[in-house]
C-alpha cells in the first residue's frame, strides 16, 4: 500500500471540483482531483445547458470535456481512482482508495450527488438492461423505440425531449404536476411523440430478460405500460456515505459549512452540490470550488 503526501487532495472532479483543483494548481500548491468515473460530475449527464455564460447553448458531456480541457492544461493532477474511505480525524488527513492510500494537509470534498432511485420491485433486476438513470448516455440504445420518463422535475422533462428526437414513443409519467423552471409545459406538449401521464405512481417493472413493461397507478386504477426503456429522473441525493461520522451534516444530509466552504473539522472544505444551500447550478458549483481552494490554501499557511 502506496502512501503520497499532498498540500490539497480534492474528492470530484465535477464543475466545483476542478476549479478548486486549477486555483490550487495556480496557487503552487501540490494537489490532486479524485474521479471515479469521468470529469465533469453531472454535468457530463445532462443533455443541454442553455444558462452558462459563454455559451449559447452546448451539450452537458461537450462542456464536461471543456472543463477538463481547461483543467489538465494548467496542469492539474487528475487521479482516476474510487475514493474509498477518508481519515479527517488527525492533522494530516487521510483519503484512501481500493490501492492507495494518500495524505494531505487539506481536503476539499466535491463529491455532489447521486441518483435518487425509485425502489420498486424489478429496478434493481433490470438495471443496466432497460432501467436507465442518464438519457443522454443510454438514449441511442432505444433508438426507434418506445420509452418511459419518470419523474416531475427539469431533468425529467429535459430527457423526455431529448429522447423524444431518438424514440418512436416517449411517456412521461408525473407524480402530480410539471414543477420546471428551465422548460414550459407547452412546450413539451407541441411534442407530438411526448404523452404525459399525470398523477401516475409507478409501481412494478416488469420483463424476462430485459424490460417490457411498467405498472402504474393512476386515479386508483393499475395500468400496464408496455415500453422497452425507463428513465428514472426524480432528483439526487448527496453522496455523502463517507462523511457521515466525521462531518456536522444538515438534516436533509447535504454538509454543513460556513461562508468559506470549511466544514466541522479544521482543514475540511467543501464546495458544490454536496453543501447544504447549494444553488444546485454550475456557476453556484464553480465559484464555490473558487471559494474552498482559496480557504484552503489560507488554512495551509496559517496551520504549518
Amino acid at each position: 500500500m502506496e502512501t503520497k503526501v499532498f498540500d490539497v487532495l480534492v474528492i470530484g472532479a465535477g464543475p466545483a471540483g476542478l476549479t478548486a483543483g486549477i486555483y490550487l494548481t495556480r496557487a503552487g500548491k501540490k494537489a490532486a482531483v479524485f474521479e471515479r468515473f469521468t470529469p465533469g460530475g453531472q454535468v457530463a449527464l445532462t443533455g443541454e445547458v442553455e444558462n452558462y455564460l459563454g455559451y449559447g447553448k452546448i451539450s452537458g458531456f461537450e462542456l464536461a470535456q471543456n472543463f477538463a480541457s481547461s483543467a489538465t492544461s494548467v496542469g492539474v493532477n487528475i487521479i482516476n481512482e474510487e475514493v474509498v474511505a477518508v481519515d479527517f480525524s488527525k492533522k494530516l488527513k487521510k483519503i484512501k482508495t481500493r490501492n492507495n492510500t494518500y495524505t494531505c494537509k487539506a481536503a476539499i470534498i466535491a463529491t455532489g450527488c447521486k441518483v435518487r432511485e425509485l425502489n420498486i420491485e424489478g429496478e434493481q433486476q433490470f438495471k443496466g438492461r432497460g432501467v436507465s438513470y442518464c438519457a443522454t448516455c443510454d438514449g441511442n440504445f432505444f433508438k426507434g423505440k418506445t420509452v418511459a420518463v419518470i419523474g416531475s422535475g427539469d431533468s425529467a422533462v429535459g430527457d423526455a425531449l431529448y429522447l423524444s428526437g431518438i424514440c418512436k414513443q416517449v411517456y412521461l409519467l408525473t407524480k402530480s404536476y410539471l414543477k420546471v423552471k428551465n422548460y414550459s409545459i407547452e412546450q413539451v406538449k407541441r411534442v407530438k411523440n411526448i404523452k404525459i401521464l399525470s398523477d401516475a405512481i409507478s409501481a412494478k417493472i416488469e420483463g424476462k430478460d430485459k424490460v417490457e413493461g411498467l405498472v402504474y397507478t393512476q386515479n386508483n386504477k393499475q395500468t400496464r405500460l408496455k415500453v422497452e426503456g425507463i428513465f428514472v429522473a426524480i432528483g439526487r441525493l448527496p453522496d455523502n456515505e463517507m462523511f457521515k461520522d466525521q462531518l456536522q451534516l444538515a438534516p436533509n444530509g447535504y454538509v454543513a459549512t460556513t461562508d468559506g466552504c470549511a466544514t466541522s473539522c479544521p482543514g475540511v472544505f467543501a464546495c458544490g452540490d454536496i453543501v447544504d444551500g447549494s444553488l444546485r447550478q454550475i456557476v453556484y458549483a464553480t465559484g464555490d470550488g473558487a471559494k474552498a481552494a482559496t480557504s484552503a490554501i489560507k488554512y495551509i499557511a496559517t496551520n504549518r
